[in-house]
């Protein structure tokens, strides 16, 4: 609970210093979006439940807003949408199952080390690494999905 509430003082302080208040709706899309990596259809939908007055449009506007505070992250993957995660507080990638799309987050030692490598071997300051691998999850294996 603490981590929530902590995380909660940031996000309206972000939210403050950029001239916008915690408002229940915004509260509620950054809850919602914590829930696992959605697109804004799914967050529209979730949030509807419990705020049937909210709109498509304020949805896109404060994914938007979420974004350019550096809030959430836009996740592109091999589809026509984007997903939406709070930034999180390690470096992590993703694997995205093409049978049924489920996204699941792992850490990679690996990755940090070879970051730092190509950094000092390239003179290059990287800031960012964007990894996602595609394949099939366990159960989409047992059904025996249509493997390309």
């Amino acid at each position: 609970m603490v981590a929530k509430e902590q995380t909660l003082k940031i996000n309206r302080r972000a939210l403050s210093s950029a001239g916008l208040r915690m408002t229940n709706q915004r509260a509620l899309i950054l809850e919602i979006i914590r829930q696992g990596h959605l697109d804004a259809d799914e967050v529209y939908r979730r949030a509807k439940d419990k705020q049937p007055r909210l709109s498509l449009s304020t949805v896109y506007r404060t994914l938007r807003s979420l974004k350019e505070l550096g809030l959430v992250n836009e996740l592109h993957f091999d589809e026509a949408h984007h997903h939406y995660e709070v930034r999180p507080s390690a470096e992590h990638h993703h694997l995205v199952c093409l049978g049924c799309g489920k996204i699941v987050e792992f850490e990679c030692k690996l990755s940090q080390r070879m970051k730092q490598g190509i950094a000092r071997k390239q003179g290059f300051r990287v800031t960012g690494v964007e990894v996602h691998m595609t394949g099939y999850c366990a159960k989409c294996c047992q059904r025996g999905s249509n493997f390309a």
